[in-house]
């Protein structure tokens, strides 16, 4: 089986669909963000302000590299920002299945919590009246990134437990799952 890789912008519910999803497959779940964490020993965001961005992104293409060679079935909940460095997106195309959770920046807004916002660096300090449209910005830059992934699942209108429901959906009509 191939490593299926949930990608999409940071709080779209990668981790918490992915947990549910590699669950309900019976596979492992492994979230690259928690990798670099515990590859470096410290949180994304010490990474970020201490060792920059640079780093950050190496350590979780290292990541990103062991979990292909590992050829096993994980659910792979990935940084939102993993597609866009390097030839990431081409190497979990080529090696798994992507699936692209696709939110709004006000849904995104409305699911992040005060703590959700403080954990990502790139969200940090901005103000309530800043936030969407620095999200929407950031999210039309990604868009070329994300939208090259295998499967695209629009999910503003869906609970995280109706959007893991559409994936199994459609993994299993395109025959990637039993």
């Amino acid at each position: 089986m191939k490593p299926l890789f949930l990608i999409g912008y940071m709080g779209c519910g990668k981790s918490s669909v992915g947990r549910k999803l590699s669950r309900r497959l019976g596979w492992r779940f492994a979230d690259t963000d928690a990798l670099v964490e515990e590859a470096e020993g410290a949180s994304v965001a010490d990474i970020f302000h201490y060792e920059g961005e640079e780093r950050f992104r190496e350590v979780e293409r290292q990541v990103l590299e062991r979990l292909i060679a590992a050829a096993e079935p994980v659910v792979v909940s990935t940084g939102g920002g993993l597609p866009l460095w390097h030839d990431n997106m081409e190497r979990m195309n080529g090696s798994g299945v992507t699936v692209y959770l696709q939110r709004s920046a006000a849904g995104i807004a409305r699911r992040l919590t005060p703590y959700g916002r403080r954990k990502r660096p790139r969200l940090r300090g901005l103000s309530d009246e800043e936030l969407v449209p620095f999200m929407e910005r950031d999210m039309a830059l990604r868009a070329p990134f994300y939208e090259r992934a295998q499967l695209t699942l629009a999910c503003d209108a869906l609970s995280d437990e109706a959007a893991l429901d559409a994936v199994v959906a459609r993994l299993r009509a395109d025959g990637l799952v039993r």
